[in-house]
């Protein structure tokens, strides 16, 4: 494996870690939520998501799995890896209580003093909701470093939709934290430090797995990637962008992505 690929594709998870960053910017330095970009962004980064996962991942791994284990074997162990992924990215979601989930819609209007939330109530939610990133984070982390360790084309894409899919991670992490500390570099700062999970998972599962990364681990691994990438995009993105915005728009969003992922593979043939 050369070294080249696995710094590209260590970068590229390091930069859709750090794109809480920017949620948190735009909740600290904005008076309104663009709440109709929003929805069309989550609603894009789904399609990128969907579309890369059915038509270029799950289709190479059932081909290169086919080689190594055989044609039934192969094709029934591409299946069961891509449904373990969903399983284990649905099982960390249900360890995540509801009001500390980063998926919860926010907004930068949350932050105008008028609610009645005690101010020590939101900074345990400010952490709990940057603790449950991180450990979200982690499974996404795999994902977008091992999509661009596979192939740098479709890598690229995956690492710009979970970029986009973490930028109101950190307006969830921001807005309850500023507000009860009055703090900008710490609501900032925590925001900036949950997103570092998705490198950090990069690193650690790069390092367990590279003695046993083969032909048949790596189909094991793409596969489930390509079912974490679907269960967020249905149980996280979709919904989302539909509460930020309306049904339409989120929509629009997931065409456009799919449009510009299908445009960009046939592109790099």
């Amino acid at each position: 494996m050369e070294s080249a690929n696995v710094l590209m594709a260590f970068s590229l998870t390091l930069i859709a870690g750090l794109a809480t960053g920017i949620g948190s910017v735009l909740a600290l330095l904005t008076r309104k939520t663009s709440t109709k970009f929003l929805s069309i962004a989550l609603g894009f980064s789904a399609g990128i998501m969907l579309y890369v996962s059915f038509v270029e991942m799950l289709v190479e791994v059932r081909t290169s799995l086919m080689a190594v284990l055989g044609e039934r074997n192969g094709a029934w162990a591409a299946i069961a890896a891509f449904f373990f992924g969903i399983l284990l990215i649905a099982a960390i979601d249900k360890l995540i209580p509801a009001t500390e989930n980063p998926h919860e819609v926010h907004t930068v209007e949350e932050m105008d003093g008028q609610s009645e939330t005690h101010k020590s109530n939101l900074m345990r939610m400010g952490l709990f909701t940057a603790f449950a990133v991180g450990i979200h984070n982690f499974p996404e982390g795999m994902a977008a470093f091992v999509a661009a360790l596979g192939d740098p084309g479709p890598g690229i894409a995956v690492a710009l939709a979970i970029a986009i899919h973490n930028i109101p991670e950190g307006i969830a992490v921001a807005v309850p934290v500023f507000y009860a500390t009055g703090s900008r570099k710490k609501a900032f700062r925590l925001s900036f430090l949950s997103g570092l999970s998705e490198p950090a998972g990069a690193l650690i599962g790069y390092f367990l797995l590279l003695r046993f990364l083969n032909d048949a681990m790596f189909g094991f691994i793409f596969a489930a990637v390509a079912g974490i990438m679907v269960y967020i995009s249905l149980d996280e993105l979709l919904p989302a962008a539909r509460e930020y915005g309306e049904h339409h728009l989120s929509i629009l969003g997931l065409i456009l992505g799919m449009a510009v992922m299908a445009l960009s593979l046939l592109l790099l043939m």
